[in-house]
């Protein structure tokens, strides 16, 4: 709805009785009932359960027509004597009272003062409580805070500290909790001397007093806070001295400020700006804002009339749409806007007011009068002026401006070529020729202007061709030239410049033609008397040589017999050397072929031309080769690669013809001879074919023959006489062998 809002001032009309002294008088008679009922307490309010702690003397009415407190009258509170307020006395009475935790709390809370986590203790405090019913959804009240502690304790723990303290429930949700209200405007910091004095918030800071005794003092500062209508809150007022009770503090509460609002008149603009303020509306604006009347929602069950009276320059229904002299809020409701547009008549008659008065009877017969002011204004036409451009020198962009005046601003800028609405913009200026832009501006209230502005550019100094040619892969010999046109110089040769590779490199020469350079960007400039023309060219590099070849195999048992196949690119001639003594040069990549008897390295070195060339080495790998069993023949311990050429003996057996199995201990068994066997298998038979002993030896694995003990198998003693034996031997590598004999038996 708005852009803008802007809360209008009020005034609520009391009647004081007018005295005029030199200083301030102060009477400590009334009671504090008296002076919350018959003082404080405005209008829209209900109080009950006042109650007061400290002393007496510490609380009193004050009327200061004498002063610049700037307060009328009201009613003072103090940490010491409020008698001692008035000139000549120095407020600086030890009362000996207690302190308050909740002054203490607040003193100690102050993030500006480095002392404030030394305040542990208060004195002398003067604390007003009372609980109050409002029939309105904001409650406000003004005040003064003075203090002798100005400005020799700022940021000690001399600190003295006050605090006004509500408790109840919170239209924003939840509840107040003691929470302090005394902040200084705009911050979450309480107020006290080391918040506001010269050095910190000195806007609300007076100093010097006139008609009272206190050292420094603030100026009426007010209090508003939101509440929810017929609830019931409890305040408390505190003021106590910190840390000791010498030096006073107090604060001045404005009479009759205490009060709830019962409507409130906030004006919401469409327009506005910080030049006019935001209670301008121009003539011709269209809707430029609304007047919005508000009332407590606890009020919203019955329909209401507020009285609205309409005065100042302007005419009402001729000057400005027709306002009502009245407000009628419907039951359900607590809110009535009415818009409110200016005409344009075309007079040109200046700021011209317009008073806003609405008047608020309660039920108990108290009034209370708000008042705002509009001020019209005529709306000048709308204007725009965009100067054209000649740039004699070419550029990547320059910027064109336009100036939009008479307006109500802020303005609007459309271009042409461009989204940006910004009254300055940047175009290209390359190349030479005329462009023409438009521009229109539109201001707040919707009046526009078009303007042309035209960019020509007019230089004569141009680079027609850079040329470039290719560096050779291994040698810097590359060039560049640069073909320039249109140079004035009048005072003498033009400057040529190149640098590069790259436009940061401080590798240059001065001169049209750079010769023997390597690859990349180069960079040229050229500078006559007028202009600078700028351009730049790629110098390419030929394909550079890449050596590269396979041997196959590249590993073996010697004699290796290994080809070796080209792969190079880019390459003529070839210089290889095979590692084993041998060295050719060649004008072809065919394949090569050479022997090799021990491990070494082969390069090629590849050639582009005889000054580029490109090297690639391969490894050759010879291992020694032989049989790797031990139990071989020709078993070969260096071997790392078994060439399967391992040779295993034939196993031998060898028989005895005779055997004397009479347990003298000497041959008494009969036993084979073994040599390279592996397995021993061999049957014993009588004459008859009968079995009398067998044996299987894996002799590999350690075992050793039984041998025949001249036993049958019953384990009977065998005859005397002529056996016959048959045999399988196995071999290391497998190789079997049989065979057969006769043996004698004997036993003497």
């Amino acid at each position: 709805m708005i852009s803008n809002l802007l809360k209008l001032s009020f005034f609520t009309f009391l009647l004081f009785g007018s005295v005029f002294a030199q200083n301030i008088i102060i009477d400590n008679t009334p009671t504090p009932t008296a002076l919350v009922t018959n003082t404080l307490i405005g209008p829209g309010l209900v109080t009950s359960n006042i109650t007061f702690t400290g002393s007496g003397q510490q609380i009193g009415f004050f009327e200061a027509n004498g002063s610049n407190i700037g307060l009328d009258s009201g009613v003072v509170m103090s940490s010491g004597f409020v008698a001692s307020i008035v000139p000549p006395n120095m407020p600086s009475t030890v009362v000996g009272g207690p302190g308050d935790p909740d002054v203490l709390a607040t003193a100690q809370s102050v993030t500006s003062n480095p002392a404030a986590g030394s305040i542990t203790s208060t004195f002398d405090a003067a604390v007003l409580e009372f609980d109050f019913v409002p029939n309105g959804d904001v409650v406000l009240f003004n005040f003064v805070f003075a203090s002798e502690e100005y400005l020799t304790w700022v940021n000690t723990q001399y600190n003295d500290a006050f605090g006004f303290y509500i408790t109840g429930p919170n239209p924003a949700g939840g509840n107040y909790n003691v929470q302090n209200l005394a902040l200084v405007p705009g911050t979450t910091e309480p107020i006290t001397i080391s918040t506001i004095y010269p050095g910190l918030n000195a806007q609300y800071y007076l100093g010097a007093p006139n008609g009272h005794s206190f050292n420094g003092f603030t100026i009426p500062i007010e209090i508003r806070f939101d509440v929810l209508c017929d609830s019931t809150y409890h305040f408390k007022f505190a003021v106590a001295d910190c840390s000791d009770g010498i030096l006073d503090t107090g604060v001045f509460l404005e009479g009759g400020s205490f009060q709830a609002v019962p409507v409130d008149l906030t004006l919401e603009t469409n327009v506005g700006n910080g030049m006019f303020g935001d209670s301008v509306i121009f003539e011709g604006c269209g809707t430029a804002a609304e007047f919005i009347f508000t009332r407590p929602s606890c009020q919203s069950l019955d329909s209401m009339y507020v009285n609205v009276s309409i005065s100042g320059a302007a005419t009402n229904g001729i000057d400005y749409a027709t306002l009502p002299d009245s407000v009628l809020f419907m039951p359900g409701s607590t809110e009535v806007i009415i818009p409110f547009s200016a005409f344009q008549d075309g007079i040109f008659e200046g700021y011209e007011d317009v008073i806003i008065t609405v008047t608020n009877i309660l039920p108990n017969g108290d009034t209370i009068i708000t008042t705002g002011i509009v001020w019209l204004l005529d709306n000048l036409n709308v204007d725009i002026f965009a100067q054209d451009t000649i740039i004699v020198c070419r550029q990547d962009s320059v910027p064109i401006f336009a100036v939009a005046s008479n307006g109500v601003p802020p303005y609007s800028y459309s271009w042409n070529t461009s989204s940006l609405n910004l009254d300055s913009i940047y175009v290209p200026a390359d190349p030479n020729g005329t462009i023409d832009y438009y521009v229109t501006v539109t201001d707040t209230c919707g009046f526009t202007d078009t303007d042309t502005l035209t960019v020509i550019v007019a230089q004569t100094l141009s680079i027609d061709t850079l040329l470039s040619f290719p560096t050779s892969a291994c040698n810097p010999d590359g060039a560049v030239s640069a073909i320039v046109s249109g140079v004035t110089d009048s005072l003498g040769q033009p400057y040529y410049h190149w640098n590069g590779p790259g436009a940061t490199n401080p590798n240059s020469i001065d001169a049209t033609v750079w010769q023997n350079i390597t690859s990349g960007w180069y960079f040229f400039e050229v500078t006559d008397d007028v202009c600078t023309a700028y351009d730049s060219v790629f110098v390419e590099m030929n394909n550079p040589p890449i050596a590269s070849f396979t041997a196959s195999p590249n590993s073996g048992c010697t004699p290796l017999d290994v080809t070796f196949t080209n792969n190079s690119q880019n390459t003529s001639s070839y210089e290889w050397d095979f590692g084993n003594g041998s060295v050719i040069t060649v004008n072809n990549n065919g394949s090569q072929s050479q022997t090799y008897t021990q491990s070494t390295t082969v390069m090629l070195v590849a050639f582009a031309d005889p000054t580029c060339s490109d090297t690639a080495y391969v490894d050759i790998s010879i291992i020694i080769c032989g049989c790797m069993d031990p139990n071989a023949l020709n078993y070969n311990p260096n071997a790392v690669n078994d060439d399967e050429s391992c040779i295993y003996p034939v196993p031998e057996v060898i028989a005895p013809n005779i055997f004397t199995p009479n347990g003298d201990g000497d041959n008494d068994f009969f036993i084979f001879d073994t040599e390279y066997t592996v397995i021993l298998e061999y049957t014993i038979l009588n004459r008859w074919g009968n079995t009398m002993f067998d044996q299987t030896i894996d002799l590999s694995s350690g075992n050793t023959q039984l041998g025949w003990n001249g036993t049958s198998s019953s384990g009977a003693e065998a005859e005397e006489g002529t056996y016959f034996y048959k045999y399988f031997a196995t071999g290391i590598d497998g190789t079997q062998i049989s065979g057969h004999g006769f043996l004698q038996l004997a036993r003497d």
